[in-house]
């Protein structure tokens, strides 16, 4: 019994290491894209890098088309904003292909994607050296919200502002805010249905060659090993809590019971293995 109990606390500790090894290892490993598709997938200029000239537009490049009432900003040293509208770009092959996943017959699947679908927006002025960031938000085929930002240094000489200029203080789409936001009245259909004017008060132009992807979600992969090793885990260990109370109950004692001595019968002495008077010590 107790080399059972001590097998049924061994595969506890086990099954409690495997639980253990698979969050480390969900937590280690970068986390999959699975249900967030259209991402950034380059920009130019890239994030991280000095720019020593100044730029007619800031181009980020996604694994498909922003919506057209998606919203971007540019913001310069100061916290002004320095962006002047956007417009879809010509897709260009990607340098180095993205890969997204997509859930098929319940299992996550990888996709290569070897195009970009580029948002062109234009920079108005550089007012001065420092830290640029350009922002951007906007809503995928499948309803997730692609948001994000692409930060810059930028060294080169300032730029005035174009006359009668000013900065842009408008915020995304009602409609892109709503659908962000998962309210109930919106619906990924809706994507599209009012675009956002921008800064320079038109649309943005549909771009050559965009296409749209399967949507994808579901549960993550880690989570049903992780279940199957907590039920196990759980199972083990009722196992070995009910195995030694049911083997208490059943097992019989083994401790001889005492033989009533007879009325008159006189005690043992001791030294008196037979039965006989008992012997007498040396002088």
């Amino acid at each position: 019994m107790r080399s059972r109990l001590v097998t049924a606390r061994h595969l506890l500790s086990r099954a409690v290491a495997a639980l253990a090894a698979t969050l480390v290892v969900t937590l280690l490993l970068p986390a999959a894209p699975a249900s967030a598709h259209g991402q950034l997938a380059t920009s130019t200029p890239l994030t991280g890098t000095v720019v020593r000239e100044p730029l007619a537009q800031v181009a980020l490049y996604f694994t498909e088309k922003p919506a057209s009432n998606a919203h971007f900003t540019v913001t310069g040293p100061n916290g002004s904003r320095v962006d002047n509208g956007w417009s879809y770009g010509e897709p260009k092959r990607l340098d180095k292909p993205v890969q997204e996943y997509f859930m098929v017959n319940g299992v996550f699947e990888p996709r290569l994607y070897h195009t970009g679908f580029p948002a062109m927006v234009s920079v108005a002025h550089w007012p001065a050296k420092g830290r640029y960031t350009a922002s951007y938000l906007s809503v995928a085929s499948d309803g997730e919200a692609v948001r994000g930002s692409v930060t810059f240094d930028y060294q080169g000489s300032g730029t005035a502002a174009p006359a009668g200029w000013t900065a842009p203080t408008d915020g995304p789409a009602p409609t892109l805010l709503a659908l962000v936001e998962g309210t109930p009245s919106a619906s990924p259909g809706a994507v599209g249905a009012s675009p956002d004017t921008g800064a320079t008060g038109g649309p943005a132009s549909e771009p050559a060659g965009a296409t749209r992807k399967e949507s994808g979600g579901g549960l993550p992969p880690w989570l049903v090993p992780a279940l199957i090793v907590v039920v196990v885990a759980v199972v083990v260990l009722v196992a070995a809590h009910r195995r030694p109370a049911a083997r208490a109950g059943a097992t019989p004692s083994r401790r001889p019971a005492t033989v009533a001595r007879k009325p008159g019968t006189p005690a043992r002495r001791p030294g008196n293995r037979a039965g006989g008077p008992a012997r007498r010590g040396r002088r």
